[in-house]
């Protein structure tokens, strides 16, 4: 084996492990610890505490790589709404898709909520999904959104019924089922968005 094979081998290696410790901690958070341990990442990756901080330079360079994990797996799951469609069709489809997708990231909602304050990588992650989601909303209901110069808050109260608090609220605070909120969220689109219906 050449030095460059051995270096190019050594490069994949330090790849993978890096990514076995993403992989680990967003696991360990996804089965609701919400602010996994070194040792309980390392655990899980197979590797030794000392190996997670050899890949990772501090716990902010974990988090940043994590966030990024939980931002492409969010964007596997996005299926823009044709704005198109009747308006009836386009708040159904975004309201089960944007379920979906709070359900799915809602484990690691509640783990950036408790480090948020101490972490620059938590809160850049969490501006990206208010970005994301304001982003959807324009792409689905802009249209309407512009055309209601009367009433130009419509957009934020659309983001609100859209945003995972208010889903956390639902489901936690009020314990409706899923398909009761799923319900309350519809709803409420389509009060904001009546006089187009």
């Amino acid at each position: 084996m050449s030095n460059d094979e051995h270096i190019d081998g050594r490069i994949a290696r330090g790849i993978r492990t890096r990514q076995a410790i993403v992989e680990a901690h967003t696991e360990l958070v996804r089965e609701g610890v919400l602010r996994p341990t070194a040792q309980r990442v390392a655990d899980r990756a197979g590797v030794s505490v000392r190996t997670v901080w050899t890949g990772f330079a501090d716990l902010e360079a974990l988090l940043r790589a994590t966030t990024q994990r939980w931002l492409d797996l969010d964007a596997e799951l996005w299926q823009p709404v044709d704005p198109a469609l009747p308006m009836s069709e386009r708040i159904d489809l975004f309201c089960n898709r944007r379920v979906a997708r709070v359900e799915h990231l809602e484990p690691a909602a509640r783990s950036s909520v408790l480090g948020e304050p101490f972490s620059p990588a938590l809160r850049k992650a969490r501006r990206e999904h208010v970005e994301r989601l304001r982003v959807d909303l324009e792409h689905t209901f802009g249209p309407e959104i512009g055309r209601r110069t009367d009433h130009p808050a419509v957009h934020d109260e659309l983001y609100v019924m859209a945003a995972w608090p208010v889903w956390k609220i639902l489901t936690i605070e009020l314990g409706m089922t899923r398909d009761a909120a799923l319900q309350t969220t519809t709803n409420g689109f389509r009060r904001v968005l009546h006089e187009f219906l």
